[in-house]
């Protein structure tokens, strides 16, 4: 198992979620649309901080890259964070079109944003710390966060 594969999992599952979240709030079913949203967002918060706090530092640390692919993800994760604060604007407000513009846009970025991840930097983040004596509990990090 890669040091990444827990992530990737993840993302498959928020994808899920998110797939939840959007069809209630469609449909104006305002409580599981906020449930699912709440799991969501919570989930996606996780995974950022997963990555922010754990893998990015290390890959950072093996690879000498500081300003590179981990600082775009960065600023993707901010990106992604304002519009889950415009969804959850809109689930308060209850108003399935300013909801769905926003989750159309998440949508776009997160998976444009995956497709980087899963394709060009877990792939360079298992390169580099698949030899170092960080990489085995990094992964067991990971797949426990």
């Amino acid at each position: 198992m890669s040091i990444t594969t827990a992530l990737f999992q993840h993302h498959k599952y928020c994808d899920e979620i998110f797939a939840d979240a959007e069809e209630a709030c469609a449909n104006a079913d305002w409580e599981a649309g906020a449930a699912a949203f709440q799991l969501l967002r919570g989930q996606l918060e996780t995974h950022f901080s997963s990555e922010e706090e754990l893998l990015f530092p290390a890959f950072e640390a093996a690879s000498g890259m500081t300003s590179g692919p981990t600082e775009v993800m960065r600023g993707e994760h901010r990106q992604m964070r304002d519009l889950l604060a415009q969804m959850q604007g809109a689930i308060s407000s209850r108003d399935s079109d300013a909801f769905g513009g926003a989750a159309e846009t998440l949508l776009i970025l997160m998976q444009q944003h995956n497709m980087k991840e899963e394709n060009i930097l877990y792939p360079m983040c298992d390169d580099h710390l698949r030899s170092s004596d960080i990489g085995a509990a990094l992964a067991e990090r990971l797949k426990q966060a």
